[in-house]
């Protein structure tokens, strides 16, 4: 069963899930695309142990998207994301999105200013009006 309760916890069977404030795409500062793109992550996973390692970018955005990635990550931390051109940008994690089959998938958002942060995927994203 999914719920959704006032401490913005989801429960699903046995799993309880910290997500973000933002539950609206109405609150979105910019609609997700459904693209995948490469991208390699460093940083440190829950047992402190630093890692830089390949992942899969997806739902991209223009403030982040999700990865996915098979390291334990705490929600909270700061990870630096490099694309396929060599660019570089800091995201924190903030929400782990789900787990399945060793790889886990968690919501980013880039650290860095709108100036950075809105051409770091390569693409032009439609407005949210």
């Amino acid at each position: 069963m999914f719920q959704e309760r006032d401490d913005l916890r989801i429960q699903k069977g046995q799993m309880t899930i910290p997500v973000s404030g933002r539950t609206s795409a109405l609150k979105r500062r910019s609609p997700r695309i459904p693209l995948n793109s490469s991208v390699a992550v460093s940083g440190e996973d829950r047992s402190k142990c630093a890692f830089t390692i390949g992942a899969k970018a997806t739902n991209l955005n223009k403030h982040g998207g999700a990865i996915q990635i098979n390291r334990e990550l705490l929600v909270g931390t700061t990870v630096l994301v490099r694309n396929k051109r060599g660019t570089q940008i800091s995201a924190r994690v903030v929400s782990q999105i789900n787990a399945e089959q060793g790889l886990l998938r968690y919501g980013i958002e880039f650290v860095e200013g709108e100036t950075k942060a809105g051409n770091f995927w390569g693409i032009t994203f439609p407005s949210n009006a």
